[in-house]
Order: C-alpha cells, then sequence, then structure tokens
C-alpha cells in the first residue's frame, strides 16, 4: 500500500506536468528535421544519399556541450533556464516556417544552412530544457519524470510525423511549415508560468569555471577507465535504434504507402504503445532500478528492429505496417526512458546544464554521423540486410551493461 501510494504521489504532482510540456517543447523541432524534412525532400525529387547526408545537419546536438557552458554562467531576463528557454523556443517558433519557403530543387543549400541554424536553436533549447527538469525532479522522481518526458518527447513527433504529412497532401509545404511551427506555443506559455528551479541559482563564478568544473567533476567522480565506459555506453546504446529510423519515412514510402497511410497508420500506431510503454516503463524503473530497466527494456528495443526487416519483406501491408511501428514504438519508448533516467541520475546537480548537454551530445552522434551513411548503406545492402546491420550492431551496447549497469547493483 505505502509503495502503491507512494507511485500515485509522484505521478500526479505538478512536476510531472511541466514534464510533458518540457518533453513535447524538446521533441517537436527535432522530429521536423528527421521526420518532416526527408519526407518534405523525398517529396521535392531529392534522393537518398542526399536525404542521408542530411542527418549531417543535426551536428549541433552532437557538439551542444561546447556553448552549453553559456547557460550555465550567464542569467537573462526571467531567470537562468526560463530566459534561455523563452529566447531559444522564440528563435524556432520564427525560423521553422521561413524553413518551408524554400525550394529544395532551387537551393539545396541553402535549406541545409537554414535547417541546421534550426538544429542549432534546437539543441540549444534542450540543453537548458534537460537542465531545468534535472533541478526540477527529486532523485526518487528520476525515472518517472524523465520516462513522461520521453513519452511526451514522442507524441510531439506525431504532429510533424503525421499531422503535418496529412497537411502535405492538401496545403503547399510552406503552409504545412507554417501551422507546425505554432505548436511550439505550449511550451512558450509553460517558460512564462513555471517558476525557476531553486538549484539554478548556485551558478558558476566564471566562465572558466563553467567549462572545467563539469569535467572535473565527472572524471574525479568515476576515475578515467570508468569515465570512459560510461561514454562508451552512452553512445552505443541506442547506436542500432537510432540507424534503423534514420530513413524511416522514405523506407515507408518506397514501400508504397501513401503519405496519408504513414500520417494515419505508420506514425498513430506507435501512440498508444509508446505512451503506455514509457508509462509502465517509469513505474517500473521505481520498482526495478535503472539499471535492471537498461537491461529488459534494451533487449525490447534491439528486438523491435528485426520488425523493419521483415517490413521490408513483406512489403505493403497495412497490417503489418501498423504492428511493426507498434512495437518498435514499445520497445523504443522503454529503452529510451531507461536511458535517459540513466543519463539523469550520472549528472551532478550543480553541473546539470554542461554534463547533461555532455552525455546527450554524445548519444546524438549516431543520429547524426552514424546516420549520415544510412542513405550510402541502404543503396549498397538493400533495405532487409540494412535492418539486420542495425540490430547487430546493437550488441556491442548490451554487452557494456555488465560493466556500467550490473544487473545485481541495486543502488540505481
Amino acid at each position: 500500500m505505502t509503495k502503491t501510494a507512494n507511485i500515485k504521489e509522484i505521478l500526479f504532482n505538478k512536476r510531472m506536468l511541466i514534464c510533458i510540456f518540457t518533453g513535447f517543447s524538446s521533441g517537436l523541432p527535432l522530429y521536423i528535421l528527421v521526420s518532416l524534412l526527408p519526407a518534405w525532400l523525398r517529396s521535392e525529387g531529392v534522393n537518398l544519399k542526399a536525404i542521408g547526408l542530411f542527418a549531417l545537419i543535426q551536428l549541433p546536438f552532437t557538439w551542444k556541450f561546447i556553448w552549453a557552458p553559456l547557460f550555465d554562467r550567464y542569467v537573462p531576463p526571467l531567470g537562468r533556464r526560463r530566459g534561455w528557454l523563452l529566447i531559444t523556443q522564440i528563435a524556432l517558433l520564427i525560423s521553422l516556417p521561413i524553413l518551408g519557403q524554400l525550394h529544395p530543387q532551387l537551393d539545396i543549400w541553402t535549406v541545409a544552412y537554414f535547417a541546421s541554424l534550426v538544429a542549432f536553436f534546437s539543441a540549444s533549447q534542450d540543453i537548458v530544457l534537460d537542465a531545468y527538469r534535472r533541478e526540477l525532479l527529486l532523485e526518487t522522481e528520476l525515472g518517472l519524470g524523465n520516462a513522461i518526458h520521453v513519452n511526451a518527447y514522442k507524441i510531439a513527433g506525431l504532429v510533424p510525423g503525421s499531422l503535418s504529412l496529412i497537411l502535405a497532401d492538401h496545403l503547399p509545404w510552406n503552409t504545412v511549415f507554417t501551422i507546425t511551427a505554432f505548436f511550439m506555443l505550449p511550451g512558450i506559455l509553460m517558460t512564462i508560468f513555471v517558476k525557476e528551479p531553486t538549484l539554478s541559482t548556485a551558478r558558476p563564478k566564471t566562465l572558466r569555471a563553467a567549462v572545467v568544473e563539469p569535467f572535473q567533476e565527472f572524471i574525479g567522480r568515476h576515475g578515467w577507465q570508468s569515465a570512459l565506459l560510461v561514454l562508451a555506453f552512452i553512445f552505443l546504446y541506442k547506436l542500432g535504434d537510432s540507424m534503423a529510423t534514420a530513413l524511416a519515412t522514405p523506407f515507408y514510402l518506397d514501400m508504397g504507402f501513401s503519405k496519408t497511410e504513414i500520417g494515419l497508420i505508420a506514425k498513430n500506431a506507435g501512440l498508444w504503445p509508446s505512451v503506455i510503454g514509457g508509462l509502465l516503463g517509469g513505474i517500473w524503473m521505481i520498482k526495478l532500478g535503472i539499471n535492471r530497466a537498461l537491461w529488459l527494456f534494451g533487449a525490447v528495443q534491439m528486438i523491435a528492429i528485426l520488425g523493419f526487416a521483415w517490413l521490408a519483406v513483406v512489403g505493403h501491408d497495412l497490417l503489418w505496417l501498423g504492428i511493426v511501428i507498434g512495437v518498435e514504438a514499445l520497445g523504443v519508448g522503454l529503452g529510451t526512458a531507461a536511458f535517459v533516467a540513466y543519463i539523469a541520475k550520472t549528472t551532478h546537480p550543480l553541473y546539470t546544464a554542461t554534463q547533461f548537454a555532455l552525455f546527450t551530445s554524445l548519444a546524438a552522434v549516431p543520429r547524426t554521423l552514424a546516420n549520415a551513411a544510412t542513405g550510402y548503406l541502404v543503396e549498397w545492402l538493400g533495405w532487409v540486410s540494412f535492418f539486420l546491420f542495425c540490430f547487430v550492431i546493437a550488441i556491442p551496447g548490451m554487452l557494456l551493461l555488465i560493466k556500467v549497469a550490473p544487473w545485481k547493483n541495486e543502488e540505481s
């Protein structure tokens, strides 16, 4: 009874509601880049190799730890977290409609440059959102709070990945981008009305301290060898899943599915499995601990990759499309919830922005550098062999759990 009451108390509080808004605000611009942008480019006749290379525009997510100390050190109006949030969110609200005004066939490089600017604003928003959430949540709330954040993050993907694709069958692309950009408004309202977290007042006294101290603390806490193992795990745990979904929308289009079918079935089939999986994952983490959750949820996440290989064999089949996407959403929702909770747990509360940015930057490397090669891999291997390859490269990340998150270790 006590544990059940404790779960209910954690689940139904204001901090969990805020995590819904942080997740939605974080997910929307990223899914515009990884879901809506490839669909737009493919519809305009851009080839798969070029679309794969467009993953490089996400480099700001990989290098955001470089400018993260600025957000720890300097305080704009509204406070250190809320002030920077409002600046980045308004920048996204303005820049996204401008991106939709461009023409991929005529000025593909301008599209790439401007998409990179959107990625910079999105990565900057993520730095502050991650720091705000880490400072907001209690230690006992990290698992469930981050699970809710991940759920809202994935639900945000239904806007550019479902609604916007449906609208694209009936409206010009510039109008679609403008409508999609207006979904940034809930996050802006959250930023205006929430309070600044108490911990955000403990900022570094100098810019040098903001840059050096977070890294010194992390190495000092783990030691060089353990620290490198942690960083390797963060890089590898989501590698197979990230590459498998990098060209998901072009894959569905190549299988013969229309944009409306993708919008209604491929995206929405993953909604409830994602929501249920994420919530169950957060609740299970309270009982299992983060370590065991990483093992169990990571195994489901790996197996889900094989569903794409099966769909590539079956081809245009709406039932199998829904099943494969549902299983993928469940597995990835569980795996991501445990992964983000692990990153939050590894972050020291006094250096949230820089350390969180370092860890999530490393996790974003596969989505940028590795994913840039996916178009070439598909051209070389074909869709079936490509997904089998993604399954195999997910294995090393699971093996590192033996060192970084032992099953018998109950501390996390």
